[in-house]
């Protein structure tokens, strides 16, 4: 699969900001109404990885949310439960191009509405704070211990040497809440950075494109660089994306993980937003990995029963001569590319309760 793909644009396509202005035009136009909640969920991300990167727009590229701009104050009063993705997409439409000044008038109504006050997440609570701030409201001035609360949760690095996508996800999270986004030092101490080491290294054995980009991009925004066969494999894989125009194609497509890696790559230095984006209704679609090294990894562990135990250099070649050749060769480079591989699969092994048998 590669990402050539047959165009029908109505405009050329050969910068990057024309190409996010293509790919901003097929979020907004083709794939979704706007009454749909993935709709809000895919412009949302779309808009905020371009603000977040700092791109610089064409002169027009903004004017296909110009209609759901006009009438998003109706959408804010009529779907509060909505108010993230939507103070999101108004602050990003005015930061990255000033289509107008709505959104510190909706910021005020949010944070005097309440609507914080329904969130039953810390990490909604630290997004919806990092919304409003932006506006210069915090609407939870008055929980000082929400930030501890955060940094808490990452503070057991074990919890992230077992697959837990949920868990990383909003590790990940975290640290772009707390960081603004790469703008401020997330102040994270070193159980923080193991545990996102710990999150990495499980999800380059799942060859995860979508979870392994966010947490090299968290890394970065932490300060830190990733290791490098990490990111090597992201940029090798993003290589191999296909952009289809296709009006039949189903839409739980790859549409994330596109736009996660192409982030990753702008973050890093890397490019990033190359593809060239199709007019019309566009899917999104990267390659299907023919190996699960972490299934194979977490199968042949568990199957040892009472003979494994978390020591890996005890445990590398009876692991390693049970695995296939293509989920060895990932676990060597998963070792590789973490110092602390050990203290990793001491977790991942998973042998607490061994000692408690009767």
């Amino acid at each position: 699969m590669t990402n050539v793909v047959r165009l029908n644009t109505p405009f050329r396509q050969n910068s990057i900001a024309a190409r996010q202005a293509a790919l901003l035009a097929c979020f907004a136009n083709f794939r979704r109404g706007s009454e749909d909640v993935f709709w809000l969920k895919e412009n949302a991300e779309a808009l905020n990885i371009l603000e977040s990167t700092g791109a610089e727009l064409t002169a027009d590229a903004l004017d296909v949310h110009q209609g759901f701009y006009d009438e998003i104050e109706d959408r804010l009063e009529f779907f509060p439960q909505y108010y993230r993705f939507l103070l999101s997409i108004c602050l990003d439409l005015e930061d990255l191009g000033g289509l107008g000044s709505k959104s510190e008038r909706l910021v005020e109504w949010a944070a005097s509405s309440g609507l914080v006050e329904a969130e039953l997440s810390d990490l909604q609570r630290a997004e919806a704070r990092r919304l409003c701030q932006r506006r210069g409201i915090d609407p939870v001035r008055k929980d000082i211990g929400l930030n501890d609360r955060l940094r808490r949760f990452a503070h057991r690095p074990e919890t992230f040497s077992m697959p837990n996508k949920k868990a990383a996800y909003e590790l990940t999270h975290i640290v772009f809440y707390l960081s603004e986004y790469g703008r401020k030092d997330p102040e994270l101490d070193d159980a923080f950075f193991e545990s996102l080491t710990f999150s990495g290294t499980l999800a380059f054995l799942d060859q995860n494109t979508d979870l392994l980009s966010e947490i090299c991009i968290a890394m970065r925004f932490a300060g830190h660089t990733p290791p490098e066969i990490w990111e090597n494999w992201l940029l090798s894989h993003s290589r191999l994306f296909c952009v289809l125009q296709d009006s039949e194609e189903a839409l739980s497509d790859d549409y994330h993980q596109f736009l996660m890696v192409n982030w990753f790559m702008a973050t890093a230095g890397k490019g990033g937003f190359g593809s060239n984006i199709p007019y019309g209704r566009v899917t999104f679609h990267q390659p299907k990995v023919t190996a699960v090294p972490l299934h194979e990894l977490s199968e042949t562990v568990y199957r040892m029963g009472t003979n494994r135990s978390d020591d890996w250099q005890s445990m590398r070649s009876a692991v390693s001569d049970r695995l296939s050749e293509e989920a060895q060769a990932v676990v060597t480079a998963a070792e590789a590319a973490n110092d602390r591989f050990d203290a990793f699969f001491a977790g991942f092994a998973r042998v607490g309760l061994q000692g408690a048998r009767s």
